[in-house]
């Protein structure tokens, strides 16, 4: 319970920072800066909560992985508009590369754990 309460801080003042800033809870609609300055204070937010765990010397746990997925996913559903739309996708390509390279890093030590 513990583990969700922290990952969700950062994903409510995300939501937040995104009501008041453009008066709307839903991301996908955002246009392009909009959506990559939100999603970017989502993803360091996230990582910081994540490392504030490790700190703790906390395992990484499968709620983690779900908060990493459903991020990824909103990257990805927002990619795909964008190319539907013809919009330049780049940062967000970049973005979702280093998300998975370190979800990759994530994984590995997660896995790590639980065969030991």
């Amino acid at each position: 319970m513990k583990k969700i309460i922290i990952h969700s801080v950062p994903v409510v003042s995300s939501l937040m920072w995104l009501w008041t800033t453009c008066q709307t809870f839903n991301p996908v609609v955002l246009k392009g800066p909009d959506f990559l300055k939100f999603y970017i204070l989502l993803i360091l937010g996230f990582y910081a909560s994540v490392f504030m765990l490790n700190s703790f010397k906390e395992k990484i746990s499968e709620v983690t992985l779900y908060f990493t997925g459903f991020i990824f996913l909103l990257g990805i559903i927002k990619l795909i508009r964008g190319i539907v739309l013809e919009k330049p996708v780049g940062f967000l390509v970049m973005i979702l590369i280093a998300e998975c390279i370190v979800t990759v890093i994530f994984m590995s030590g997660y896995f790590n754990k639980k065969i030991k």
